[in-house]
């Protein structure tokens, strides 16, 4: 029996934002959604990032964006990991209309290739401390990858 690969077991059904979206476009997209974040697309459609409704925070306290520590892989999942309670989305205010998603999105992520085995998937998750990896081909999200998804395949 050949060994399955990421496309075999990742979820699909993954919703995507684009760079060029307005912070409160963005903001009321996640309240409709019940969401906390989502990748990045460019116009073409290419894996440029994620966002979070921790980074909405950022933008509509004023804050600047904070050099994150990369080598932490809570960098590439902040805001992913907690319950989005819909209350603290919705007391958000962006003062700059014009604000695009692009400008406070996390530019880097961990992302894993469809055609890559399982336990290669496994290894980077467990050696990134990650719930979750975004399954790309050619650079497009095509899939999503969690920890109950490889969990699963344990019980079948």
């Amino acid at each position: 029996m050949s060994e399955k690969m990421a496309r075999d077991v990742m979820n699909q059904d993954v919703y995507t934002v684009r760079a060029d979206l307005t912070v409160r476009e963005l903001a009321s997209t996640l309240l409709d959604r019940e969401i906390s974040g989502a990748p990045v697309v460019d116009e073409g459609g290419k894996l440029v990032g994620v966002v979070s409704y921790r980074d909405i925070a950022l933008a509509s306290s004023g804050g600047q964006r904070l050099d994150r520590d990369q080598s932490n892989p809570d960098y590439f999942v902040r805001g992913w990991e907690d319950r989005l309670e819909m209350s603290e989305l919705a007391s958000f205010h962006v003062e700059d209309e014009g604000l695009q998603v692009g400008e406070i999105m996390t530019p880097g992520l961990y992302t894993v290739d469809a055609g890559q085995s399982v336990s290669e998937v496994a290894k980077i998750m467990v050696r990134g401390h990650l719930h979750r990896v975004l399954v790309t081909t050619a650079e497009k999200v095509v899939g999503i990858i969690t920890t109950s998804d490889l969990l699963r395949l344990l019980t079948r």
